[in-house]
């Protein structure tokens, strides 16, 4: 059994709150353990082909400008914090009954993945039921646990909560999303207006197109578990997936920041900035002086 060495998450909270955003980057953790690496089939650099690399140095800004930011310390190929906890894989996990079709847990994506990107196989074989429960409880469990008590904060303080999921996608993820140089480089994800309002998406929109990005909406990505569990509009709770091309700041083969990643970064610090400003208002109108 692999144990969890490290804490589940990161949070990052500000001096003070002054505003409803929760910044939260489920995939970008990477604490690959001596064990995990010992267990997989695969190298370091392919196991990382599924992680979320530097998405929370992307979002690092936030707390300077009133915002928490969630990081997750263990990398999506360990455990999936963008899946539901049931989201179990019998062809992964020994003593498990197949339950009902899952087309996630079926690709071999499920909360304990099997594969990584381009459907390589992490494992050599099964691993057992307990070891599967153990990266939930140990792991899976308490980042959500502290997802909510920030949710929770901001609805008090606010009125409403807006997370924003923080994500990149592959380039090649977008080869067929239009033409050469009209492809979107930033995808909103809401669900399709079921997870967040439509006027919190468009003010989002608005802030990468006015920093010069292409922008699309639900397409190819739409939002998983953190949208479909947390979005709850009429409760004035939103979530916003913000997925970003990896071509803009990083080395995808390499796993490294490009020759651009400064200055993306620095668009980037720009895109927090007005992003909080979204959710400043409290719901009295009244300061947004701590309490």
């Amino acid at each position: 059994m692999i144990r969890v060495e490290l804490p589940a998450y990161d949070l990052f909270r500000p001096e003070r709150l002054e505003t409803g955003l929760i910044f939260a980057s489920p995939h970008s953790g990477r604490h690959y353990s001596d064990e995990f690496l010992a267990a997989s089939r695969l190298d370091p650099a392919v196991l990382r082909s599924s992680e979320d690399a530097f998405v929370d140095r992307l979002f690092s800004a936030a707390p300077a400008h009133g915002a928490p930011l969630l990081c997750a310390h263990h990398p999506r190929a360990w455990v999936d914090l963008n899946r539901a906890p049931t989201e179990l894989d019998p062809a992964l996990i020994e003593d498990l009954p197949r339950g009902p079709h899952n087309p996630r847990v079926t690709s071999g994506l499920g909360v304990i993945p099997r594969v990584v990107a381009g459907g390589r196989a992490i494992y050599n074989g099964k691993i057992p039921l307990p070891a599967a429960k153990a990266r939930i409880e140990g792991v899976w469990t308490p980042y959500h646990a502290r997802l909510r008590s920030l949710i929770d904060e901001a609805r008090t303080a606010f009125g409403h909560a807006i997370l924003i999921d923080c994500h990149s996608m592959p380039h090649e993820a977008l080869e067929t999303a239009g033409a050469p140089g009209k492809r979107p480089q930033i995808v909103l994800g809401d669900r399709f207006g079921a997870a967040a309002a439509p006027g919190i998406v468009d003010s989002i929109e608005s802030v990468f197109t006015a920093l010069g990005l292409r922008c699309a909406r639900n397409t190819p990505f739409a939002g998983a578990y953190m949208a479909q569990h947390y979005g709850r509009p009429v409760r004035a709770q939103h979530v916003v997936q913000i997925e970003i091309d990896r071509a803009l700041y990083m080395d995808e083969r390499k796993v490294e920041p490009n020759d651009g990643f400064d200055d993306f970064k620095a668009l980037m610090d720009r895109a927090v900035a007005h992003m909080v400003k979204i959710g400043a208002g409290r719901r009295d109108g009244g300061s947004l002086a701590a309490e």
